[in-house]
């Protein structure tokens, strides 16, 4: 990591840029395995498979007996893990429900919004590097408590042409059953089009690679998506109450995603950026990732600042997926917290906690996309739908308004829709 000390507001922007891609290559790349997904289907998707995933598939669907079999082979501990996070992350998102508050806005005028469950889902879960199976949880959770009536998951399959055990138990505990052994664009092609075996959704949701992430741009027009999800970042705000050794754990605890994964640190102290990165050192030599790890740490930066009102200030221009505030008074710094994916408050509140079983979900927006998106929740998986009734009553009394703004628009229909109601009702006065 390069320390960057008391650096001029004048040179933010170009100090917090993200890592760099060539884009225009890599789209070219993605929209030709779009084509031909779109154009060939399954026969398109078993290609890709096999030229870039390297294995040959030639039934996508998980079968029950490959469920099962996944069940068996996953630790009675890991399963209590899931579904103590499972309780958790229900929780959560059950508190989010909305029930529908009908507003009388004039006498005989009655407006309400209903939550409607979007119909057909598609998940994809990351599995390049690692198997991220907690992923299912985020996304099948509030899927199933909004009513999502579809729900198909797609993950990459391994040289065996399998899919992690423990995410096939987590889809299974979650009651998806539409699991296909497809990763990659050519995974976001199927869902986004549909083939012969992979039904077409409404929505996609869930994070993956550049190439992933591109094709979830690329196939806007036909699907809409969560949000822009691309590699994995967490900044830090630390000062001299923070304990350097949870710091540099939580900050590789992001590098180790990948290796255009960013971390940042932002201090008040550099003793406290000393510390830290002497401790990451001496952790990040005993991760099974180093490599990984090691690589995302040449994009990532510790920034020495002045007070913690200019760490804020940095850091709501950042946006970070994950921001940890490990600060004095840290309850009161997150209120000052605008721009962020998720918050984490204090010392013990460690990301990890997060991106498992706390709760909150941590499909998360990334790339400074935080500071307009939200990350995923209930409200992603349903749609909001307005009603409106007019009694005669109701009618009477906003009547003239609409008739009036009508005219002002020079819409003769409009004014009309709402006059000839009218005199209907002047008519049955008179009777």
């Amino acid at each position: 990591m390069k320390t960057i000390r008391y650096p001029e507001k004048a040179i933010w922007h170009e100090l917090l840029a993200r890592p760099v891609f060539e884009t225009k290559s890599l789209e070219r790349h993605v929209q030709n395995i779009l084509n031909g997904v779109k154009k060939d289907g399954d026969e398109a998707v078993r290609h890709f498979t096999k030229t870039l995933d390297l294995v040959e598939i030639k039934d996508f669907l998980v079968s029950e007996t490959e469920f099962d079999e996944a069940e068996k082979r996953v630790s009675d501990e890991l399963k209590t893990a899931i579904n103590v996070a499972k309780s958790n992350i229900e929780k959560f998102h059950r508190a989010q429900i909305e029930k529908p508050e009908i507003i009388e806005t004039t006498p005989g005028v009655f407006c309400w919004r209903k939550s409607v469950p979007i119909q057909r889902v598609g998940f994809y879960i990351p599995a390049g590097s690692a198997p991220l199976f907690s992923t299912v949880l985020m996304l099948g959770v509030p899927a199933k408590i909004a009513g999502c009536i579809e729900i198909v998951a797609c993950s990459p399959p391994d040289q065996n042409g399998k899919i992690n055990d423990a995410t096939l138990y987590t889809a299974k505990t979650c009651g998806i059953t539409k699991v296909f052994k497809i990763g990659g664009a050519q995974a976001i092609g199927a869902m986004a089009f549909g083939t012969e075996t992979v039904p077409q959704v409404y929505k996609i949701f869930g994070p993956g690679n550049q190439f992933v992430t591109c094709a979830k741009q690329l196939v806007s027009q036909y699907v809409t998506a969560d949000m822009p999800a691309g590699p994995s970042e967490v900044a830090v705000i630390a000062d001299e109450t923070c304990i350097p050794a949870f710091v540099a754990a939580d900050l590789l605890s992001q590098a180790e995603h990948g290796v255009d994964s960013q971390v940042l640190l932002v201090s008040t102290d550099e003793k406290v950026i000393d510390e830290t990165l002497i401790e990451l050192n001496k952790q990040l030599a005993k991760l099974s990732r180093k490599a990984i790890a090691s690589k995302a740490l040449e994009n990532s930066k510790a920034i020495l600042v002045e007070n913690l009102d200019e760490a804020v200030e940095l850091l709501n221009e950042y946006a970070a997926e994950h921001l940890i505030l490990a600060c004095e008074n840290a309850d009161e710094v997150a209120e000052k917290i605008v721009n962020a994916g998720s918050v984490f408050i204090g010392n013990y509140s460690c990301e990890s906690a997060g991106d498992y079983a706390s709760g909150t979900n941590h499909t998360l927006p990334t790339n400074g996309f935080a500071k307009a998106f939200s990350g995923v929740s209930l409200d992603s998986f349903v749609k909001k739908i307005t009603f409106q009734k007019l009694t005669e009553h109701g009618v009477e009394n906003l009547g003239r308004t609409i008739e009036c703004m009508a005219e002002a628009e020079g819409l003769d229909a409009h004014k009309n829709a709402i006059s000839i109601r009218l005199e209907k009702l002047a008519a049955n006065k008179q009777d």
